[in-house]
């Protein structure tokens, strides 16, 4: 599979455009002015990924600044630069001959940061993108929130019903006082005659008066939007990226939150202007992992604790477990005592339903599937993982010496169905335990099932297994 996309970011001041590779590096990058009529915007963005494109280029992710329906490719409306009605992912499919991915701009920044950036390790977080105007995104569950088709424009959020009309067609959005746009606005009512923003904050910190007055026009109602994201979707952070995303944090430092229940905790983005390019080519990569499917393997040999531990993760997730016993058990219930090659035979029936209901799921599904993995060929086990189109596997191995196993298998023999193998059984149960290995399709991690799983631990390390690059 090719490891580079093309990721382009257009901005109401420039479009960018980079190769990005599947890890976020950009390898090449172009930056030109944005042009203010959106035919020449197409333009210009397809003549830059053509100057960027090789073979090897997976497709083309675009960061559309304005509302966007991921899943028809339709740009629904803009701000300050409209791009709605240009058929704009198939000529840029017509013109490169790759794959399109679109999304609003915000999302592709939130993409790149969730990724490699500010938000890292974080999975519920709002982010705002403060520049030309104010772009908004939201991720839930690591995963980036559309609701109905739009949803995430934070930038649009009303503080004040009698504010500067914006273009949404509303008054008071939050864009139209603490955008880029607004901060020149609110410098030249002033009278001040400043270029930067750091030459504002220098004055303030000398105690220009008018300089402090500016800063709280263009914090102050900042605050009263994150303080309203806060109290609506109470995400882990608030993260603030674009140009000016870092001097917007510095200015609410002086600005704590109003009430007491909604104290976000408010960071500034690391990427700055390249989130946008980054967040777009991994966009390519992202979308393409989430045709895939999820599975924790929860491995061990029979009595090593292996169904306690995938209930546990159940509860914490709510991901449904497939199990072998699950499947077999109620054939037993029905048949009544089989021997040992008829029940080997029931076994391996279930396994293959359970690969048969995974693959037949939808695409992003997760499954936990408990079963001791060992008793059929690890050929089979990737023959099914990959005809299921698993993206990510993680394999939770539960050890357990041969005795602690043996003695726990003989504890339960009175609660088996008929068909199980008995007593006979502990002797080469307790062999098996002490050679048995994990099947490692997959990332593993070995649980010492002779104590209490560490289940905060065992989550977060599955996460990892699942977000990583």
């Amino acid at each position: 599979m090719a490891d580079i996309a093309i990721g382009v970011d257009i901005g109401g001041t420039n479009i960018r455009a980079a190769l990005v590779s599947a890890r976020g590096e950009i390898l090449a990058k172009l930056s030109e002015r944005t042009p203010t009529d959106p035919l020449q915007v197409l333009e210009r963005v397809v003549a830059m990924a053509r100057e960027l494109d090789r073979a090897e280029v997976l497709g083309i992710g675009v960061g559309i600044p304005g509302r966007v329906d991921v899943d028809s490719r339709e740009i629904l409306s803009g701000g300050i630069l409209n791009l709605a009605g240009l058929d704009f992912v198939r000529r840029i499919e017509a013109a490169l001959g790759k794959p399109v991915v679109v999304e609003n701009d915000c999302s592709m920044a939130l993409i790149a940061e969730m990724r490699i950036g500010g938000a890292k390790g974080y999975r519920n977080v709002a982010m705002l993108t403060i520049g030309t105007g104010i772009g908004g995104a939201v991720a839930q569950a690591g995963r980036i929130y559309h609701g109905h088709r739009a949803a995430g424009q934070l930038g649009h959020i009303c503080v004040s019903q009698d504010g500067p009309p914006c273009p949404c067609g509303r008054r008071g959005c939050v864009e139209t006082f603490s955008s880029g746009t607004a901060l020149r606005r609110h410098i030249a009512e002033a009278g001040l005659s400043v270029v930067t923003i750091g030459e504002i904050f220098s004055m303030a910190a000398d105690g220009d008066e008018t300089a402090v007055r500016v800063l709280r026009q263009w914090a102050v109602p900042l605050r009263a939007a994150l303080d309203n994201i806060a109290a609506t979707m109470d995400p882990e952070v608030i993260l603030l990226g674009g140009g000016l995303g870092c001097d917007a944090a510095r200015a609410l430092a002086d600005l704590p939150a109003v009430a007491p229940w909604f104290c976000p905790t408010i960071l500034p983005a690391k990427l700055a202007d390249d989130a946008g390019v980054i967040g777009a080519g991994l966009s390519i990569f992202v979308d393409e992992v989430a045709q895939g499917k999820r599975a924790v393997l929860v491995n061990g040999v029979p009595a090593s604790g292996k169904s306690r531990l995938a209930k546990a993760l159940s509860q914490r997730t709510g991901w449904p477990i497939l199990s072998l016993d699950g499947i077999k058990n109620p054939f037993l219930q029905h048949i009544g005592p089989v021997d040992r090659d008829f029940n080997r035979t029931l076994g391996k029936a279930s396994y293959q339903a359970i690969w048969s209901v995974i693959t037949q799921a939808p695409a992003g599904s997760t499954f936990i599937v408990d079963a001791w993995f060992g008793f059929q060929p690890k050929a089979q086990l990737e023959s099914y993982i990959s005809a299921a189109k698993i993206g990510h596997v993680a394999e939770l191995w539960c050890k357990v010496p041969g005795p602690v196993a043996g003695e726990r298998y003989a504890g339960r023999l009175e609660h088996r169905l008929p068909g199980h193998p008995g007593a006979e059984y502990v002797p080469e149960l307790i062999a098996l335990a002490d050679r048995a290995e994990p099947m490692g399709c997959g990332a593993v991690m070995t649980v010492d099932q002779t104590k209490e799983p560490d289940m905060n631990a065992i989550l977060a390390w599955v996460w990892r297994v699942f977000d990583r690059e």
